[in-house]
């Protein structure tokens, strides 16, 4: 489990930005067992965690001066315009005998036959889902392997994906994913 340190924060307010210039990200940890706590993590440790974690993996979270470790998710996360860097991160401590929702990304891998053979281009009608699990069985992301669609009536759909055992959906089974479209018709869609 990856883990991240984070310092109390006593800075508040407008004066954060002196923080954010030393490589200080603001963060709240919240959750509906405990009480709201700023605090302070570095900003590249926050970055490389993102990467690797996502925002529906458990990380473990300690906090300089407590014995406990806290396990989190990284909720809500602000982002600079200009440099699309983090500028303040929400970190949620989910009771982990409950389940809870959560947007999972989509990843698309591999080349459909219908794109490289027939021409097409690949429509990706949803690029997340939101699932219903316990906090220690959410996926990070959810890869769909496009390799079997070979013509332009293939499709995979909702209920095609394959997820951990106590993961729900909360969409309709028969929603479309992806599919591969006739050029053609693209242009008329567009």
């Amino acid at each position: 489990m990856l883990t991240l340190s984070a310092k109390i924060r006593k800075i508040q307010g407008k004066k954060v930005k002196t923080l954010r210039e030393k490589g200080v990200l603001p963060v709240v940890l919240y959750g509906p067992k405990i009480k709201n706590e700023n605090l302070e993590v570095n900003l590249k440790d926050f970055e490389k965690i993102l990467r690797e974690a996502g925002e529906s993996t458990l990380i473990s979270l300690e906090t300089e001066g407590k014995k406990e470790k806290n396990l989190v998710l990284i909720h809500e996360i602000k982002f600079d315009p200009m440099s699309s860097k983090p500028t303040h991160a929400d970190l949620y401590q989910p009771i982990l005998t409950e389940e809870i929702q959560v947007k999972i990304p989509l990843i698309i891998e591999g080349e459909a036959p219908a794109v490289k053979t027939l021409g097409g281009t690949l429509v990706k009608n949803i690029s997340e889902i939101e699932v219903k699990a316990l906090p220690q069985h959410l996926p990070k992301e959810i890869r769909i392997n496009v390799e079997k669609l070979a013509t332009f009536e293939d499709k995979i759909l909702v209920k095609d994906l394959q997820l951990l055992e106590g993961v729900k959906i909360l969409r309709s089974p028969e929603e479309i994913i992806v599919r591969v479209a006739q050029l053609e018709k693209v242009e008329e869609e567009l």
